[in-house]
């Protein structure tokens, strides 16, 4: 049997919505218990966790499901690559030290099989969103964490779940295909792809399954959507990469010419 490699993203497990946070847990961990004996590679790209912060010796309660079954897949010779989001970019070294995964807080350009590949969670890229752009720096940067790291965790991680949540609840309505010329992702691959052509470009953070073809006629962009409403996710079997939708009969891609 050949080997294959998922990619999955913007879980934001801790979030309740019309299924609770542990629904969802549940069912992301039956979509890996599915595909494990399948996989060679595992691509978590971001917002895996609505909010995530690793103090020095606590980390955020709950979750145990799907770290037990990402250590288990660890433990079996799945590499598991965890890229961060806009959720959970405060990680640091518990992932990798704790169940071997390897944790990229950027995009990556890496090949699997004959495929040029670009990879990351998908935002702030290209030249969009600028004040989006200097709040991510803050919040990525050593002092932030510092300072953050000296409040009591259960007043630092109530703070930080509050805004998320308001995030949330901002970027709802943002959530829906408005034409290729405000795809911003979009337009970002077109950019770079001048300059560092890539088979495949895989991003999350949208929301939405959708793929588009680039104007060199070759490359191609895919956002593998999310487990809040979709429940989809990508594959590639060393020829092709497409989504899937796990226990999702109504699963629909945004396909854009």
């Amino acid at each position: 049997m050949t080997k294959k490699i998922f990619f999955a993203s913007d879980f934001h497990l801790g979030l309740d919505l019309v299924k609770t946070s542990k629904e969802r847990e549940e069912k992301v961990v039956r979509w890996l218990n599915t595909v494990s004996a399948e996989a060679d590679q595992l691509f978590l790209l971001g917002d895996i966790f609505d909010f995530w912060f690793e103090y020095r010796r606590v980390i955020p309660k709950g979750y145990t499901r799907l770290l037990g079954k990402l250590a288990q897949m660890s433990d079996e010779a799945i590499k598991i690559h965890l890229f961060t989001g806009n959720h959970d970019s405060w990680m640091f070294d518990y992932f990798q030290e704790e169940l071997g995964i390897d944790v990229h807080h950027q995009p990556q350009s890496i090949t699997l099989g004959n495929h040029t590949f670009f990879v990351g969670h998908g935002d702030g890229l290209g030249s969009h969103d600028r004040k989006y752009k200097f709040i991510k720096s803050v919040f990525r940067n050593r002092v932030s964490q510092s300072l953050f790291a000296m409040m009591h965790p259960n007043v630092g991680l109530s703070i930080m779940k509050y805004f998320s949540r308001k995030s949330r609840e901002k970027n709802e309505a943002l959530e829906e295909y408005n034409g290729v010329e405000n795809e911003w992702q979009i337009q970002f691959c077109e950019s770079y792809n001048t300059s560092h052509q890539h088979d495949y470009y895989i991003f999350g953070h949208r929301h939405i399954p959708m793929t588009c073809g680039l104007s060199n006629g070759h490359s191609r962009y895919f956002n593998i959507g999310d487990w809040m409403k979709h429940f989809s996710y990508g594959v590639y079997d060393g020829q092709t990469f497409e989504i899937k939708f796990f226990e999702n009969d109504k699963g629909q891609i945004t396909r854009i010419t």
